[in-house]
């Protein structure tokens, strides 16, 4: 089902019905919850992560490079911010993407449709296994600690990609915080496609909930260590 199909199925849902008071109680109780689960996790893990992290960053600015790489990502509301990450490309990866995409057709259409690619020539040898491992990430506790992202939520995504693959189902991303970690994370990541993406990002949206947020919080350690959809 497409991200659009999911969205009109799950419209009335969203717009139907009163709540009880009880879970009108728990439903106003629930973003300083989730606050709180994002500050006391990503703090926690930063301060057990920080020699890992010190060394990632030393062995990614061997090539002469930054150790970071922030890109401009949608948030809640449509607020744009820096999304951190290791670096995991060349310095020149914009130019090499575009006269990899100019003289490849199979290449071109990979990246259309998902936006990724399976061989990608602008990954190093350290940024593969950052990606294959999803250490790439571990940056975004600072975003999570600046109240930019969230530890659970959609993927950020790019405002020309939002633009471009979302279409209404772009107003539920919005919505919600983007996440480290999701449902698209447990899902098959670059394994699904693009249209099943917007869809699990609709389906969250919709039907918040802290006992999903933990339970996907749980199920991530294994798909990381099994590298389902990672490269």
């Amino acid at each position: 089902m497409s991200g659009a199909e999911t969205l009109r199925s799950l419209a009335p849902e969203a717009a139907s019905g009163f709540a009880h008071p009880a879970a009108a109680r728990r439903a106003a109780a629930r973003p300083a919850l989730k606050r709180a689960l994002d500050l006391l996790g990503a703090a926690a893990l930063l301060l057990c992560a920080a020699p890992v992290f010190l060394f990632l960053a030393l062995l990614v600015r061997r090539d002469g490079g930054p150790a970071f790489y922030g890109q401009e990502r949608v948030g809640l509301h449509g607020r744009r911010f820096r999304c951190f990450k290791f670096r995991s490309m060349v310095t020149d990866s914009q130019d090499r993407l575009e006269a990899l995409l100019a003289s490849d057709p199979a290449a071109r259409a990979e990246w259309e449709a998902t936006r990724k690619l399976k061989q990608d020539p602008r990954v190093t040898r350290v940024g593969a296994f950052l990606r294959k491992s999803s250490l790439d990430e571990l940056p975004q506790l600072l975003n999570v600690l600046r109240g930019e992202m969230s530890l659970v939520g959609p993927r950020p995504v790019p405002a020309a990609e939002l633009a471009a693959n979302y279409g209404a189902a772009a107003e539920h991303y919005m919505s919600v915080k983007p996440g480290i970690t999701g449902p698209w994370q447990i899902s098959g990541r670059n394994d699904t496609s693009y249209d099943q993406r917007v869809a699990l990002d609709v389906q969250y949206a919709i039907r918040p909930s802290l006992w999903r947020d933990i339970g996907i919080l749980l199920r991530t350690p294994a798909v990381v260590l099994l590298r389902r959809g990672a490269y």
